[in-house]
């Protein structure tokens, strides 16, 4: 599979990779505490553990979004890691609670359903309990998620600026073409054969026709690069050169989608659907 056609189902993909990887959790530890119950002589049901696994675990892959939209406010990148940890600490408090409201409020309908009660015990006891499983969790989700992305960087070749580093020569706005190194290797982009941008992480992505160009730049950051040069905001994660739009299908909801030149489709929000409805006029 090459990188283009992983990327134009990339949310699908990534969500069966997180329901793959919580899941296997919840089945192994599912299979383990029965193994456990069976050498001893407590009275509790076959089902339960398996209740109690997959509650947490459909309850944990409700957060992931949250999760993910928290680090990329606060990314663990040089210069910034200590303000990060400390906010994704902070942040690890309301995601446990998060998890334990819906973990058990899931737990009370199965059990309902089963003619049992659910007791969740002391709460201040256990929330405590629950806090220091939910801790290292969280810091697994991340290692997972940043993981991820340096692999996806990897597969796609990432690249960088080759001002990139000095600290004596800040970003320049770009007249018409600039240079990138991308394994090794340097190659001249034109500004006009770039399709669309795309928000990744600490990373923008480069849609130039089939090519991908990763770089660690900021939105923000890529967008004064192209001041002035007809490229325009249509999402929070999205800018699209104007000349490369081919067609902008609406949706009730206020949202709609940018259909590119080159096949490509791009979320555009309400935020910027009708600046960018004015500036295609």
């Amino acid at each position: 599979m090459q990188p283009q056609t992983y990327l134009q189902h990339r949310r699908l993909y990534e969500a069966a990779f997180w329901i793959l990887i919580v899941g296997v959790h919840a089945v192994a530890n599912s299979i383990t505490t029965n193994i456990d119950l069976a050498r001893s002589d407590l009275a509790i049901a076959r089902w339960e553990p398996w209740v109690w696994e997959c509650s947490s675990a459909v309850a944990l892959l409700a957060l992931v979004p949250l999760l993910v939209a928290v680090d990329r406010r606060f990314p663990l990148e040089r210069g910034r890691v200590r303000r990060s940890a400390l906010a994704h600490l902070a942040f690890s408090v309301p995601f446990s609670l998060l998890h334990v409201a819906a973990m058990v409020a899931l737990r009370e309908l199965a059990y309902a359903a089963m003619g049992y009660d659910y007791r969740f015990g002391d709460w201040r006891v256990a929330l405590g309990y629950e806090y220091l499983k939910d801790v290292r969790t969280y810091g697994y989700f991340l290692a997972i998620l940043y993981l991820y992305r340096f692999a996806l960087r990897r597969w796609q070749g990432e690249a960088g600026f080759l001002t990139e580093g000095r600290e004596d020569r800040p970003a320049e706005p770009v007249v018409d073409r600039f240079l990138i190194k991308k394994l090794g290797r340097e190659f001249l982009v034109r500004v006009d054969d770039i399709d669309w941008i795309e928000a990744a992480g600490n990373y923008v992505t480069l849609h130039v026709g089939e090519r991908l160009y990763p770089l660690r730049e900021t939105m923000a950051g890529i967008q004064a690069r192209l001041e002035g040069q007809g490229f325009a905001r249509v999402h929070r994660s999205a800018i699209v050169n104007l000349d490369r739009v081919r067609e902008i299908e609406p949706f009730d909801t206020g949202d709609a989608r940018a259909h590119m030149h080159g096949g490509g489709v791009v979320a555009v929000s309400r935020r910027y659907r009708q600046a960018l409805k004015e500036r295609l006029a």
